[in-house]
């Protein structure tokens, strides 16, 4: 069975070129031209994705998601944003969203975020040869998705263990343990990434957001979750 795909966005030709591009890769999509139409799709049916446009009249991305989430809904969702969208970022990783994608965006990357999105919530195998760090490294997603941060931590845990030589497995650790609530460690965490690999820039935008909460106790800097990031999945 195709997995469907609800795409939320005021523009119809915004939701025409994202529905072309995903048809042409066997995904069932439907279409809502705001954002209460597209909570009583919701609602009413499952979908497996959901592609939210972040600035929209009346209730926006952001609202959506976040009524979502008070109705239990669960459905993973990949946040469509401008440039000016991204300290509203932290909200929305909050919420659940690590998934964004940043205006304009490719076909290629539409197709990239949404199958590595549709792939990290298929069931897992149950054999203990397949679940390597990539494995891990896909529940510890799954789990942020969710909003299970406790469960994230022991896939991120798992994930090192096999492979502890990962900047992004300790910056992803820091960006759960930040969540949180505990600063000192994710610190750590996104330290260690940078020991690992200096260059990693999500480390580095962490670390820099951190270290500005720390000392001015507000920030402009988003989450950088790494692959999947705003605007550059990897």
């Amino acid at each position: 069975m195709s997995k469907r795909i609800l795409i939320v966005d005021d523009e119809p030709n915004v939701r025409l070129s994202y529905r072309a591009v995903l048809e042409a890769e066997r995904y069932a999509v439907e279409e809502a031209n705001s954002a209460a139409t597209g909570l009583e799709k919701l609602v009413a049916s499952h979908f497996d994705l959901a592609i939210l446009d972040m600035r929209m009249p009346e209730m926006d991305g952001l609202d959506l998601l976040a009524k979502m989430r008070e109705r239990g809904l669960s459905t993973p969702t990949v946040m469509i944003t401008a440039y000016g969208d991204l300290p509203h970022a932290v909200k929305a990783v909050k919420l659940g969203a690590i998934d964004f994608l940043q205006k304009p965006l490719t076909p290629e990357q539409l197709r990239h975020v949404v199958e590595e999105i549709v792939t990290r919530h298929e069931a897992e195998p149950d054999d203990v040869d397949s679940k390597n760090y990539a494995y891990h490294l896909r529940s510890a997603k799954r789990a942020i998705n969710h909003r299970d941060f406790d469960a994230a931590k022991r896939s991120l845990k798992n994930a090192l263990h096999l492979d502890d030589s990962s900047a992004e497995g300790f910056n992803l650790a820091g960006v759960v343990t930040e969540l949180s609530g505990d600063f000192k460690i994710a610190t750590r965490y996104y330290e260690q990434a940078l020991r690992i690999n200096k260059d990693f820039a999500p480390a580095q935008q962490n670390a820099k957001r951190i270290s500005e909460l720390s000392q001015r106790g507000a920030s402009k800097q988003p989450f950088a979750l790494g692959v999947g990031k705003l605007g550059n999945p990897d």
